[in-house]
């Protein structure tokens, strides 16, 4: 039987001598949290896992595109479509894509995350050729003007990562994990950026119809387990893979909170680990909020909780409330880097 070792976060400054850091980073762990399908859960001193585990949680992650992962970093998000669940129609045109990656630069995010494509519940998917025209303009400006911030581009589709690497981003955030488009690994070989290999169940047109998990945690974990395998297997080293869970791709409330319960099991992967979820349905449901652009303070709520068990990256809509929440956050976790 397959078990699955999951660090129990701690931010407190007392550590004993038997402490770990995870990802060698701020969070520190002293027992571990022993999982297996069919059987209930047990807690061990963290000393008493496999080696070969241990190192995985604890190893460094290295940076991304550049950038120290020391403190957490934000992703802005940018929906250059008409039919985003949040934001839809806002940042269609260049000029105003342009603008609001001025503001997110100047209120903190260090990458800014641009999509040409929905990929809300519902969304129909839309062809290559329209995703990589709303995207270019954007990233053809962004290569001349050369903002003072990193970029990642939002996408399942080989030949729309193609255009946005080949003008300066650094990262495919592909929230099909590289399982949608064969050629996507070829891409990120080629320009040697970064991969976010997000977990989702299904197509966005039809992953919120009833979804079903034996076991969501396990079953999000095995995936993302294979997709970085097969990622490696292409050529794209784990300092360049980065993973997202998916909250609200194929899951219900049930299944998001399970997830965001026992986050910190995914640093057993070794790679760095990006949350999304910004804004999304279950945060609405629960904080009361139907209308998304009012739902930052259910966000702020759900990153801190991630920043709590190790989450190096954060991608969000609301910077300006986010970097405000971090930067406390930060100031009491590292008080000697405030």
């Amino acid at each position: 039987m397959s078990l699955y070792y999951r660090p129990i976060p701690r931010v407190d400054p007392w550590k004993n001598s038997q402490s770990f850091a995870i990802a060698a980073g701020g969070i520190w762990f002293d027992q571990v949290e022993v999982l297996g399908r069919g059987r209930e859960p047990y807690v061990v001193p963290a000393s008493a896992i496999p080696e070969e585990r241990i190192h995985e949680i604890i190893s460094s992650r290295g940076g991304l595109m550049g950038i120290s992962i020391d403190k957490p970093i934000l992703m802005g998000i940018l929906n250059a479509t008409p039919d985003s669940f949040s934001d839809g129609g806002v940042f269609e045109t260049t000029d105003a894509a342009l603008k609001q990656i001025k503001n997110m630069r100047v209120q903190g995010a260090q990458i800014i995350d641009v999509g040409g494509e929905s990929t809300k519940p519902g969304a129909v998917a839309v062809s290559q050729e329209l995703e990589c025209k709303r995207i270019k303009s954007i990233f053809e400006e962004i290569e001349e003007k050369k903002p003072n911030v990193s970029f990642s581009i939002d996408t399942r589709k080989s030949g729309v990562a193609n255009i946005a690497l080949g003008l300066g981003a650094g990262m495919v955030n592909d929230v099909s994990a590289m399982g949608y488009d064969g050629e996507m690994s070829s891409v990120i070989v080629k320009y040697k950026a970064h991969i976010c290999l997000m977990h989702s169940n299904g197509d966005p047109e039809t992953m919120q119809i009833a979804p079903y998990y034996d076991n969501v945690l396990l079953d999000v974990y095995d995936s993302l387990s294979l997709r970085i395998v097969e990622a490696e297997k292409a050529g794209i080293p784990k300092s360049r893979i980065v993973i997202d869970p998916g909250i609200g791709f194929g899951k219900n409330i049930d299944h998001n909170l399970a997830l965001l319960k026992r986050l910190s099991l995914f640093h057993s992967l070794g790679c760095k680990v990006l949350l999304g979820a910004s804004r999304k349905k279950f945060i609405g449901l629960i904080g009361q909020e139907k209308i998304p652009s009012k739902r930052a303070l259910g966000s702020v709520a759900v990153g801190l909780e991630a920043l709590r068990q190790g989450v190096q990256v954060l991608r969000v809509h609301d910077i300006a409330e986010h970097y405000q929440a971090v930067a406390l956050w930060s100031a009491m976790l590292f008080p000697k880097a405030s």
